[in-house]
């Protein structure tokens, strides 16, 4: 399978170690030499329309692209990763093909591979299947956003709830407060004993759904809380979000729920390499963001530091 996020694109596939070979094999071919034919182009031109137009009929996502064409307007951290139905059905075959001839280059790909492999073998036959990869790297140019966020986006439609946003630019992935970020994130919104879970759902039943959460990038980020709730109950949930985001800046938090965060950040992120997946994916994923790879242990040590 593959997916696309705000600054990469992956491809992935689980398989039986005995079967690495085919694998690589198809994925490079898939990667350094694709027929990009027309009628496979159009094919998944509906299916990414189609896709566009199921998100359009769920009120959270639509609420989540408003809120982030809000906080970085202009920028391309403000758009839809898929794109519009404007842009997609603009694209041509042609567009396709140049696009992966200008940046599917050898200096652009990162692999990684979890499981029993022996790595010099795997050099050995990455080197043979990925032979036809173009030379060189094509990073897209960017930029830091620097128009100011526009302080509300709405928009109404028929529906049960009323789906709500409170956040704003936040920190960049590299920047030494970040964990200190994913602790306040988990104290306000990460799970049953956060603030907003309690305030919100448990003490007054006034909705069903509520978190908060963050989003790093080379040079930005974000971070929001999220409610839903029925219409009569937005204002007052609305009231009951800004009143705890207002004590945590203005009180800070306890030594108990930096206890509580700091167990569950450091647990989830150990327990989340049981599977082969997700270390691959941390591999991956580290390589082309960072440029490196953090140890688990440095990475623990960051948020119990806090």
């Amino acid at each position: 399978n593959a997916f696309t996020s705000k600054e990469f694109t992956a491809y992935f596939c689980r398989v039986p170690a005995a079967e690495l070979g085919l694998t690589l094999e198809l994925l490079g071919d898939v990667l350094t030499s694709p027929a990009l034919r027309e009628v496979d182009i159009e094919s998944e031109r509906q299916v990414i329309l189609e896709e566009l137009a199921m998100d359009d009929d769920a009120p959270d996502d639509t609420a989540y692209r408003l809120f982030a064409e809000a906080l970085f307007p202009g920028h391309p951290l403000g758009r839809e990763t898929a794109g519009d139905p404007a842009t997609v059905s603009a694209i041509t075959p042609v567009d396709v093909r140049r696009f992966f001839a200008d940046h599917y280059r050898v200096g652009s790909m990162v692999l990684a591979v979890a499981g029993p492999v022996d790595h010099d073998d795997l050099v050995t036959v990455v080197r043979e299947r990925f032979a036809a990869a173009q030379p060189g790297t094509a990073a897209v140019e960017r930029s830091a956003p620097a128009t100011a966020p526009v302080p509300f986006a709405g928009e109404e439609r028929d529906s049960e709830q009323v789906h709500l946003l409170i956040g704003g630019r936040a920190l960049a992935r590299q920047d030494p407060d970040r964990e200190a970020l994913d602790v306040v994130s988990h104290v306000l919104g990460g799970g049953p004993s956060s603030r907003l879970f309690q305030s919100i759902r448990e003490e007054r039943g006034l909705a069903y759904a509520t978190d908060a959460g963050t989003s790093v990038y080379a040079d930005a980020g974000l971070f929001a809380a999220y409610a839903a709730t029925g219409s009569d109950h937005a204002e007052q949930v609305l009231g009951l979000m800004e009143a705890e985001l207002a004590s945590i800046v203005e009180h800070g938090i306890t030594e108990d729920e930096l206890d509580i965060a700091k167990g569950y950040l450091t647990g989830a992120f150990a327990m989340a390499f049981e599977g082969t997946a997700s270390r691959a994916e941390r591999l991956g994923s580290a390589l082309t963001t960072y440029g490196s790879i953090r140890s688990v242990e440095d990475q623990l040590a960051r948020w119990q530091r806090v």
